[in-house]
């Protein structure tokens, strides 16, 4: 009827649960034969009534009720209900057992996705979007396929027995009945047609505006720091308006089906009325038949009715479903494995004639060579937007080079499978992260098999133990969601007992003491150092005073490396870092 292709891809979901779908099909067959029957076998009663009730008052001789034949036709009606109910119970069950089946491999995929998506895609999409497909269209297509695909099934059944027990009655009734569904059809689908973009573009309006709400809240310290109450509530308020806009259009193109495909029904109905009544004079058509008949007419515009009444959520459902095959369609990061990492990794890093950009056409890093040996301590430096993070972008494959190489143990990174390579690293960047849970389950992320004393151990070594030991709880603490219960300095140390709890073969240290006071920096520099130990270190720091002591620092601007050496030789060249260590100097001081 419609173009409700999102919907139809459910299908390869579906499927798997056929036994089931069979089943309640095999019932709902059976239920739709029933009912069929029903309008029949009441007129077998009523024509038999009629029959004797004129006769009696014509007078005829012997004219009398057969009270055992009315009987019996009751009998085989209140069956006919009884094994109706049964069946419609039974198919509901088997239906409903294969559709909320079907949703859990549906969200199973979806996650399965999500987590192998490359970071690209997050970068890319308003984290409200990807949240509001997890969970608004998700659940809108379960409620669809829950409320709608039993009655659906049913409908179709139910139309199709019910023009053979028409044909069957009347062929003339059929064929005018016939009509009255091409036409219920093509308006239907017109409609439907018209409608689906307001669909879409009120379920990709609804995505904007849960990115909005979860961007705002998250900032919205911001907000109120600089006054834009008023500016956030209008751009609020324009995105709700554009919603308000699509949300009426659908509704109102779709509000049009019911009055439409109801004035095609009542004309049916009056032809009908005509036909069957004339058919009745002629004796074509007993009393009890023309029940029937008009019994099946309404009965056919139940389907039309029905379909009406859940094309709105089927259309939802389809805008839901498209936006979550959308997801299902990204391609997931590579997993080509043509090579092996040794198993003792060292450590040893190159970056070889190293090119990238973001954008095709405007580079970012370019010929970009450092061997780093291990154990080595690399720090990088840099005015923003000069590629620091880029090269740790790089150096995890959250990106892949555009041009050159970089290589692990001589093997190329993009040969080797991403977990096992990532599983050699452990990162520490300036937003300190955590999730819900106690400490020591946040702590534990960085090696699920760690012991509790293996995690005492890492904290002490973080120079955090005594703080968590003053919490109320200690290590069973529970952190909140936003972890706002405990400072951002305190975070940072729990995120480097854990970054020690793995174990890495080489550190990420993304400006770790950026946005915490001098005397916690240095009880963060003391964990860094514990953390760095033996271990190859990539460290990018603001603060030239933590770097002092690296092996060598790469100073970049626009993607290049314009000088390198550890801080005497630096300072020595009387150059760009030269100038910027003095710089900061002198501010501090």
């Amino acid at each position: 009827m419609a173009k409700l292709k999102g919907l139809t891809r459910l299908w390869k979901y579906l499927k798997v649960y056929r036994k089931n779908l069979f089943i309640g099909l095999f019932l709902t067959v059976i239920v739709s034969i029933l009912s069929t029957l029903e309008p029949i076998i009441l007129g077998w009663a009523i024509t038999e009534l009629t029959q004797n009730v004129m006769d009696m008052a014509r007078g005829v001789e012997g004219a009398v009720i057969n009270v055992g034949y009315v009987t019996w036709v009751l009998m085989v009606y209140w069956i006919r209900g009884m094994f109706t109910q049964v069946g419609m119970f039974g198919a509901n069950v088997y239906f409903t057992r294969a559709v909320q089946d079907t949703v859990y491999d549906l969200r199973q995929d979806v996650i399965h996705r999500i987590n192998h998506l490359p970071v690209k895609y997050f970068d890319n999409h308003a984290f409200g979007d990807i949240l509001d497909r997890l969970t608004s269209d998700m659940e809108s297509v379960s409620n669809a396929m829950q409320q709608t695909f039993s009655q659906l099934v049913n409908a179709l059944i139910m139309g199709l027995f019910v023009l053979v027990g028409l044909f069957y009655l009347d062929w003339k009734i059929g064929w005018v009945v016939i009509g009255m569904i091409v036409v219920s059809a093509f308006i239907g689908r017109s409609i439907v047609n018209q409608s689906q973009t307001y669909f879409r573009n009120t379920a990709d309006t609804l995505g904007e505006m849960n990115g909005y709400i979860q961007e705002q809240l998250t900032g919205f310290d911001v907000v109120k720091l600089y006054g834009r109450e008023e500016q956030s509530a209008q751009e609020f308020e324009a995105i709700v308006d554009q919603l308000n806009k699509d949300g009426f259009r659908s509704g109102f193109t779709t509000g049009l089906m019911q009055p439409l495909l109801t004035g095609v029904t009542n004309l049916t109905y009056l032809a009908i009325a005509y036909i069957g009544a004339k058919q009745t004079i002629l004796g074509a058509l007993s009393v009890g038949n023309l029940q029937a008949v008009t019994q099946y007419v309404w009965r056919i515009n139940q389907p039309i009715q029905v379909v009406t009444q859940l094309a709105p959520i089927l259309q939802s459902a389809s805008a839901a479903t498209s936006r979550i095959f959308e997801i299902l369609d990204e391609p997931m990061e590579d997993a080509t494995v043509n090579a092996e990492l040794p198993e003792a990794v060292e450590g040893s890093v190159t970056f070889d004639e190293v090119d990238f950009r973001y954008v095709e056409d405007r580079p970012l890093i370019e010929d970009l060579s450092i061997q780093v040996e291990p154990g080595e301590m690399i720090a990088i430096v840099g005015p923003t937007g000069a590629g620091k993070t880029t090269i740790i972008n790089l150096l995890m494959r959250f990106y892949d080079v555009t041009e050159g190489s970089i290589q692990l143990e001589g093997r190329d990174i993009r040969d080797l499978d991403r977990r096992a390579y990532r599983e050699n690293f452990g990162m520490v960047l300036q937003d300190a992260w955590l999730f819900s849970g106690t400490i020591k389950e946040n702590l534990r992320f960085g090696n699920l098999e760690a012991t509790d004393d293996d995690i005492v151990q890492a904290a002490k070594l973080a120079n955090v133990d005594h703080f968590i030991r003053t919490l109320p709880g200690g290590y069973e603490m529970e952190m909140n969601e936003e972890s706002s219960n405990i400072s951002l300095g305190q975070k940072q140390l729990l995120t480097i007992a854990r970054a020690l709890l793995s174990d890495p073969k080489i550190l990420i240290l993304d400006e770790a003491t950026s946005s915490v006071d001098t005397r916690l920096e240095q009880l963060i520099q003391k964990a860094m150092n514990t953390l760095m130990e033996g271990r190859t270190s990539f460290v990018i720091a603001h603060r030239l005073s933590t770097i002092q002591g690296a092996d060598r620092i790469l100073v970049m601007d626009q993607g290049r490396i314009i000088e390198q050496g550890n801080h005497e030789a630096l300072l020595a060249q009387e150059g760009f870092y030269y100038n910027l260590y003095n710089s900061q100097f002198a501010q501090e001081e």
